[in-house]
């Protein structure tokens, strides 16, 4: 029983056990602060609205690259803004570094579909065939 006093004991008694439920709870807040700031760190994209998708999944971890077109159409290389040449340049580095580089291409949802075609197309001469596009998991389920 909690506090060790059973049955037929005294009151009087030394409580002898350790409530550990204080330091589960500290170390529960603990992690739940820590989860949202690495979320925040981690993240090399920058802020869009994403389209939704039904089939959307979650990539594995590898050497990836966060490729992003806000909604005017501007290309971000880990959430650093660069033309397309400057990426088709950056691109080729990392995959002379690590040949299995993937990519992440997040659109905004009011870009064209042109612009993100381009994008896959660039990333294709350049032999990055696994890519994924990023999108919103849909509320419809």
């Amino acid at each position: 029983m909690a506090g060790g006093i059973g049955p037929g004991h005294e009151g009087d008694e030394i409580i002898t056990d350790i409530n550990v439920t204080p330091l589960v709870d500290i170390v529960l807040v603990l992690l739940i602060i820590l989860m949202v700031t690495a979320t925040a760190i981690v993240s090399k994209t920058i802020q869009m609205e994403l389209p939704r998708a039904e089939t959307g999944e979650s990539t594995p971890q590898q050497q990836t690259l966060a490729v992003s077109i806000d909604h005017r159409g501007q290309l971000f290389l880990d959430a650093h803004p660069v033309s397309e040449a400057v990426l088709r340049e950056r691109v080729r580095e990392v995959r002379a570094r690590h040949p299995d580089v993937r990519a992440i291409i997040a659109a905004d949802g009011r870009i064209t579909h042109d612009r993100v075609v381009r994008v896959i197309d660039l990333l294709r001469r350049e032999r990055v065939t696994k890519f994924a596009i990023n999108v919103r998991p849909s509320d419809l389920r």
